[in-house]
């Protein structure tokens, strides 16, 4: 029985989670050594998960922001200002920013959408 547990144990070893336990398992049956191990491991990667996916949250927020304000500026091409900064991350976001449209933004009365004050149409629903 002793063999199969070391032979477990040693399978467990191919996975990065597991190998703090068997740097602790010495055979003497200390196992929370093993244990905290583990833990520690596992807080740590449930930490880059979590930073990971609040920074893709970002991103698609400020690709969804994007796509937007060019829509309501009046710009053509909205989608593809979206991808430049996808692509190319914060660079295409200042870009953006500093060769977009310059104005106040106003709600449009027929459709509530935002647009540029100065525009003669509303580039959401055509009306003026």
């Amino acid at each position: 029985m002793r063999t199969q547990s070391r032979l477990a144990l040693a399978s467990l070893g191919q996975l990065p989670a597991f190998s703090l336990l068997l740097a602790q398992y010495d055979g003497s049956g200390d196992a929370a050594g093993g244990c905290a191990a583990c833990g520690a491991c596992g807080a740590g990667i449930g930490v880059i998960i979590f930073i990971f996916l609040a920074i893709l949250a970002i991103n698609i927020a400020i690709l969804v922001w994007v796509a937007r304000d060019a829509k309501a500026r009046g710009m053509d091409s909205s989608v593809l200002w979206m991808l430049l900064v996808m692509v190319t991350g914060p660079i295409g976001l200042i870009i953006y920013l500093y060769s977009r449209p310059k104005g106040v933004l106003v709600a449009c009365p027929s459709c509530g959408n935002k647009r540029m004050e100065a525009s003669a149409q509303c580039p959401h629903c055509g009306n003026a």
